[in-house]
C-alpha cells in the first residue's frame, strides 16, 4: 500500500486541514467501520453541519450498505488499506471504529498521510502499537482523539474539578473497577466451524491476526472482545474509560510496577477476572511520592473498609473508581455524579456549573482550526493506554512483579514480558514501524 511521504515533507502545522482540499469548507471524512460504535462514532461525527462524509469501509457488506443509505456520495469499500490507497489526497479525518486488532495499523496507516484520526479505545490492542501510534501522530502534527466519549460528560470533568481543586486533600490511594465479564467457559476458541456468510470478507476480519475457522455469533459483531487475538477483555473495553479521570485529576502517566492475578489462563481467551495492583510515580495531587492504584474485574470490587471515609452500609457502584484522600474519599461511578464521603462533611460542597460537550464534534472543530485542543488527544491517551493494557500482559504472568520503564517501553527484569509487547504482523498484514 503506497503511503504518504510525511516525513520528507515540509512539517505540518496544526490546527490545519491534511493533505485533502476541502469541499466547501467541510471536513471531508472516512469511516473505517461503520457498524454499532462505528455507527454511532461515524452519526456523531456527521452531525458536525461542517464534516462531509465521502468513504466507508466496513468488511461487511450488509453493515456497509446499511451506513451507505444514511451517505449515499459516500464511495464504498470492503479494505481499509484499499480506501486509503484510493482516497490518498482525498480525505481530511477518518474514525477507526474496527475490533482492537485493527486500530493501530489503520491509524497508523492514516495518520502517515496527514489524516486525522478519531480512534476508538483502547487505542490499540498491544503495548507497543500504543507507543507508535502515539509518536507518530506527534510528529505529523495531525488531530486526534480516542473514542472514551465520557472524558467529555460533565460528571468526569466535576470529578477532576473537584479532585484538583483538593477537595478530598492530596490522594494517597486509589482503585478502579468493573463489572463487566469477557471470557468462555473453557478458556479456549470455539470448536468447529460454521460456512461464511457471502457478505462478510473473514479474512479481512481477521487482519493482522492469524486467520481461524469462523464460526456464527461468535466472534463478529461482539463477542471478538473475549478472545486475546483481537480484544481486551473487560480491562481493554473499559479501562481508558474508567481510568479517564483519575489519570486527568492526578496528572500520572506511566506506572513503576504492576503485578496481577487472574481467574484462569489462556492464551486464547482473557480471564474471567483480573486484579493488576499498580505503582505509579506519585504527583503533586498525591500524598506520597509514589500511588498505589488497583484494578478489577469481572464484578470484583475494593473492600469499602479501605475507606475510613464511608458509612457502614455504603455500597460502591457497579464499575468506577474510588480516590482515597487524607481528608476524604470521591467515588467516581462509570456515567454518573461522583460523590465526595463522609456525605455529612460535603453536603455543601460547590457543584461546579458544567455542561456535557460533544467529544466528537470538539475533533471536528480542532480539524477545522477553530482553535484548541482535544481533550484525549494521543500524547494523553496513549501512556493510559499503555498502563491499561499492560494488565493484559500481567495476568499472563501472574504474581509476577513487573518493573516497568515507561521512557523506555519496556519491562526492566523480564524478558517473557518483553516478548508480549507486540506480536507479530500475518503476512500481507503488515506495517512499517508495527
Amino acid at each position: 500500500m503506497k503511503t504518504a511521504a510525511v516525513a520528507s515533507a515540509a512539517p505540518l502545522v496544526l490546527p490545519r486541514l491534511s493533505f485533502a482540499t476541502p469541499v466547501n469548507s467541510k471536513l471531508q471524512h472516512a469511516g473505517i467501520g461503520v457498524n454499532a460504535q462505528g455507527a454511532h462514532d461515524l452519526g456523531n461525527i456527521s452531525s458536525h453541519d461542517q464534516v462531509e462524509v465521502v468513504a466507508l469501509c466496513d468488511i461487511d457488506e450488509v453493515n456497509l450498505n446499511r451506513a451507505a443509505k444514511l451517505h449515499p456520495n459516500a464511495r464504498l469499500y470492503r479494505d481499509w488499506r484499499v480506501m486509503l490507497d484510493q482516497e490518498e489526497g482525498k480525505i481530511d479525518s477518518v474514525n477507526v471504529s474496527t475490533p482492537d486488532h485493527t486500530h493501530a495499523p489503520a491509524s497508523l496507516s492514516a495518520i502517515r498521510q496527514g489524516i486525522h484520526v478519531f480512534c476508538e479505545k483502547p487505542l490499540t490492542h498491544e503495548v507497543y502499537e500504543a507507543r507508535k501510534v502515539t509518536e507518530a501522530a506527534r510528529k505529523a502534527g495531525v488531530v486526534t482523539q480516542m473514542g472514551n466519549q465520557i472524558h467529555s460528560h460533565k460528571f468526569y470533568r466535576t470529578a477532576v474539578q473537584w479532585v484538583r481543586e483538593g477537595s478530598i486533600g492530596k490522594v494517597k490511594e486509589w482503585h478502579s473497577w468493573v463489572g463487566a465479564i469477557f471470557t468462555t467457559p473453557d478458556k479456549k476458541f470455539p470448536a468447529g466451524s460454521d460456512p461464511v456468510p457471502s457478505y462478510v470478507d473473514w479474512d479481512l476480519w481477521c487482519g493482522t491476526a492469524p486467520v481461524i475457522p469462523f464460526k456464527e455469533k461468535e466472534y463478529h459483531p461482539f463477542l471478538w472482545r473475549r478472545f486475546r487475538d483481537y480484544g481486551g477483555g473487560a480491562v481493554g473495553d473499559f479501562g481508558c474509560h474508567i481510568f479517564d479521570p483519575v489519570f486527568s485529576a492526578l496528572g500520572v502517566a506511566h506506572p513503576l510496577s504492576i503485578t496481577a492475578h487472574a481467574e484462569s489462563y489462556s492464551e486464547e481467551v482473557h480471564p474471567g477476572w483480573t486484579i493488576a495492583n499498580y505503582l505509579f510515580p506519585g504527583t503533586e495531587m498525591t500524598a506520597y511520592d509514589t500511588i498505589c492504584a488497583s484494578w478489577r474485574d469481572g464484578g470484583l470490587k475494593p473492600d469499602t473498609k479501605l475507606s475510613p471515609h464511608f458509612a457502614d452500609d455504603y455500597a460502591l457502584p457497579p464499575s468506577g473508581s474510588m480516590l482515597i484522600g487524607e481528608e476524604g474519599t470521591i467515588v467516581i461511578p462509570h456515567v454518573g455524579m461522583p460523590q465526595l464521603h463522609p456525605l455529612k462533611n460535603y453536603e455543601n460542597y460547590p457543584v461546579p456549573e458544567l455542561e456535557d460537550r460533544s467529544h466528537y464534534h470538539e475533533f471536528v472543530n480542532v480539524c477545522l482550526g477553530k482553535g484548541g485542543t482535544t481533550g484525549s488527544n494521543f500524547d494523553f491517551a496513549g501512556p493510559m493506554a499503555e498502563a491499561v493494557l499492560l494488565a493484559n500482559i500481567a495476568n499472563r504472568l501472574p504474581g509476577h512483579a513487573l518493573e516497568w520503564d515507561g521512557k523506555r517501553c519496556k519491562f526492566k527484569n523480564s524478558r517473557e514480558a518483553n516478548k508480549l509487547l507486540r506480536r507479530k504482523y500475518r503476512k500481507g498484514f503488515e506495517v512499517r514501524g508495527l
